[in-house]
């Protein structure tokens, strides 16, 4: 059974920054495209980034391009997102997840089949 387990959320002034990690086990890691999502009350989950299965192809939301990056380290099985020049409006629950196909990139929520349990980022102005 796959588990994901996210971790370094807290509390931010604007214009700091965060990075957050991803453990991953009970699938294997090098073979899927991982994403990062994040849902604020209220709204819909929504996409961040994705990092493909070798980590050589990335995408990232049109809203944190530029401030967030998405990588990810195959021997450790873990994906990390650091975010730079954090915003009020970044503030939301994060999640990580695993694409439910191997070799496969993309970006909508339906792709991804596990969760991790999430992630608190919250920015203060």
């Amino acid at each position: 059974q796959v588990q994901l387990v996210e971790s370094g959320g807290g509390l931010v002034q604007a214009g700091g920054s965060l990075r957050l990690s991803c453990a991953v086990s009970g699938r294997t890691f090098s073979t899927y495209s991982m994403g990062w999502f994040r849902q604020a009350p209220g709204k819909e989950r929504e996409f961040v980034a994705v990092v493909n299965w070798s980590g050589g192809r990335t995408a990232h939301a049109d809203s944190v391009k530029g401030r967030f990056t998405v990588s990810r380290d195959n021997a450790k099985n873990a994906v990390y997102l650091q975010m730079n020049s954090l915003k009020p409006e970044d503030t939301a629950v994060y999640y990580c997840a695993i694409h439910r196909r191997m070799a496969t990139f993309g970006t909508g929520v339906d792709n991804y089949d596990s969760w991790g349990q999430g992630t608190q980022v919250t920015v203060s102005s």
